[in-house]
């Protein structure tokens, strides 16, 4: 058992109270543990953050540069303007760049450096390059503490394929460009691998945090998917939609975007080449559910889509053609983490898992994407909803260990009680990629929710 699933077990253990043995097998079989009580109050959230933030700037952030053959980082930001990077990297609580704040990072014969040139010093765990004094004065400071440590390489966010690492502005650049010495200015280059590799990668201290996380949203989605919430011929698909987002706010817990809820019914439209299957309006007993939902807490986001059930009067479960679509479900999860390897790019991870499908015989769709501080993170884009060849220069992306991935995407399978009717299981649970294998985070739907 390697370092980071321990990391894992013993978070969920200090969660449940169960034993890691207990745990590791409730992740296998994909059950969920009821954790929705344990959401820390705003507070003390802060805390959490900022400790994972020093602890990342101190010892993954420099290894990073190393990687990227970077000497020097500079995020520069303005307030409402941020870089997507920016509130990554600053300590919490802070909701905006406070007018222009310039952050160095330097990798020098003296150590790593965590500088501030900003009008309002951000402290630890920076230390002040600059502070006070007019805009001049600042860019004037930063261009003279650039040419002092006389870096050899320079990485600043400018990127024309990753939005993320495309945030300093075309008037900041300028700005820049003036500040720093001529004889620099062939020294400055594009940071956006660095950018990718620091928004994907997730530290032990954040694995530990992450089951969690993913928990709360598949707990939520266990109790919109119950008679709690839905009564069969009054409740409509937008009723659940809005009792997750309000269910989430009573939480406390951020969405990052409204949940969408749909339905699949006996006669219906729904044939293989159908990008998607499902449509609006009152819930009837005989229905099939499907929900996406999203939320972010300590700077980690989530993103899970589940199925459920509508029996129908004098049913005592779900019909046989449906339970076997939810497992072919599974095999196409299978055959898309079966082609996990450290190395591998997107492109080649999707047409892998395409031909495990086939071999399957499974119609399937593969629209998988990492995870971390967005819902749609920089990493290996995994095939799209709407492409399913090559995507250029994110599907280029290689694998890495220690990143977190929703496995998304469909399959189509007819349902004999449907009268042959095609049904569409759309499928996405979140995943850490170890290096070795995938572990799903909070286990994975095997079982059709019920609404009883």
């Amino acid at each position: 058992m390697n370092k980071v699933f321990q990391a894992i077990l013993a978070a969920a253990m200090l969660i449940t109270g169960m034993s890691p043995v207990a745990v590791a097998a409730e992740f296998e079989q994909g059950r969920v543990v009821d954790n929705t009580h344990a959401v820390l109050p705003w507070s003390e959230r802060p805390a959490v953050e900022n400790r994972i933030l020093e602890y990342r700037l101190d010892n993954l952030l420099p290894a990073l540069m190393d990687e990227a053959n970077l000497d020097m980082w500079l995020v520069i930001a303005r307030e409402y303007a941020e870089d997507p990077a920016y509130f990554s990297l600053v300590p919490q609580p802070s909701f905006a760049a406070r007018r222009t704040t310039m952050l160095m990072f330097f990798r020098g014969p003296d150590g790593f450096e965590k500088l501030s040139i900003n009008r309002y010093p951000l402290g630890g765990p920076y230390e002040t390059g600059w502070s006070g004094g007019n805009l001049d004065e600042q860019w004037t400071a930063l261009g003279e503490l650039v040419a002092e440590k006389n870096p050899q390489r320079i990485g600043i966010n400018v990127s024309t394929d990753w939005p993320v690492a495309d945030g300093l502005t075309h008037g900041l650049y300028e700005r820049l460009m003036a500040a720093l010495p001529e004889n620099l200015h062939e020294r400055v280059s594009p940071a956006e691998e660095l950018v990718v590799r620091w928004l994907e990668t997730r530290t032990e201290g954040e694995l530990a945090l992450y089951p969690h996380i993913v928990g709360l949203a598949r707990e939520v989605i266990s109790e919109a998917f119950s008679t709690r919430v839905i009564t069969p011929g009054a409740t409509t698909t937008e009723d659940i939609a809005w009792y997750i987002h309000e269910r989430f706010l009573e939480l406390q817990l951020p969405i990052w975007f409204h949940p969408d809820v749909n339905l699949q019914r006996r006669g219906d439209d729904c044939d293989e080449d159908s990008p998607f299957c499902g449509g609006q309006g009152v819930v009837m007993p005989g229905d099939v559910l499907h929900t996406d939902v999203g939320i972010c807490y300590l700077k980690m986001c989530t993103d899970t889509q589940e199925m459920a059930y509508v029996p129908r009067l004098g049913e005592e479960g779900v019909p046989k053609g449906l339970v076997t679509a939810l497992a072919k479900g599974n095999q196409w999860q299978d055959g898309l983490t079966d082609a996990f390897k450290t190395g591998r790019t997107g492109n080649d991870i999707l047409a892998r898992s395409l031909k495990a499908a086939k071999r399957r015989g499974l119609i399937a769709s593969t629209y998988t994407h990492p995870l971390g501080v967005f819902g749609h993170a920089p990493g290996p884009t995994i095939g799209m909803w709407d492409n399913q060849g090559d995507t250029p220069i994110r599907g280029d992306w290689p694998l890495y260990p220690n990143t977190v991935y929703a496995i998304e995407g469909n399959i189509k399978a007819q349902v004999s009680e449907w009268d042959g009717q095609f049904v569409q299981i759309k499928l996405e649970q979140d995943a850490l990629f170890d290096g070795e294998r995938v572990i799903y985070l909070a286990g994975r739907q095997t079982q059709w929710h019920i609404v009883r």
